[in-house]
């Protein structure tokens, strides 16, 4: 079986160094060779090997061409399980951050700097999911900030924000 090759970086070398010398401090005697590869992995603030490895391998799969800094490809990798190729989200996500990655293509579908009654934000979700709870995602944007409404539930609007780097890849994955 051929190595897969994982590159390894460190925004400050210093840290890094901290890191290891303070794992390795720990360890009684020599670290055999998964026990260093799996130190060098948590020194670069993955949780363990196996976690850097998965986080290449899904970026690796979502064909990054230009590397986006901060971007978690296996939250997106998440993300992207709940949409059909249409671009449809299938089912509600039960963990809460991949839900509040998912809201950023329902956020992105509004229309911006526009005034809508609820019967048209509702239109808009129904086209973009499948699983006819439209109500959950306009309260779920709401209450996450992504729009704003009356008390009375009219006039919603969508705010305009800059979405993270996540978000980014998978509008970007979607299209």
């Amino acid at each position: 079986m051929s190595k897969v090759t994982i590159p390894l970086f460190s925004e400050d070398i210093s840290n890094f160094s901290k890191a290891l010398r303070a794992q390795l401090s720990k360890a009684e005697g020599v670290p055999n060779h998964l026990a260093l590869m799996n130190m060098l992995a948590r020194a670069a603030g993955y949780q363990n090997l196996q976690h850097m490895q998965a986080n290449a391998a899904a970026e690796r799969r979502l064909n990054q061409s230009a590397p986006v800094e901060d971007v978690d490809h296996r939250r997106v990798e998440r993300a992207l399980r709940m949409f059909d190729d249409e671009g449809r989200m299938t089912v509600w996500p039960s963990k809460r951050a991949v839900q509040d990655l998912c809201l950023w293509v329902f956020w992105a579908a509004l229309p911006r700097g526009k005034v809508l009654h609820e019967r048209d934000v509702n239109a808009i979700l129904e086209r973009l999911h499948l699983f006819d709870d439209a109500p959950i995602l306009r309260r779920t944007l709401a209450t996450q900030g992504f729009l704003t409404r009356n008390t009375d539930g009219s006039d919603y609007r969508r705010v305009e924000q800059q979405p993270p780097p996540e978000a980014l890849v998978l509008l970007a994955a979607l299209k």
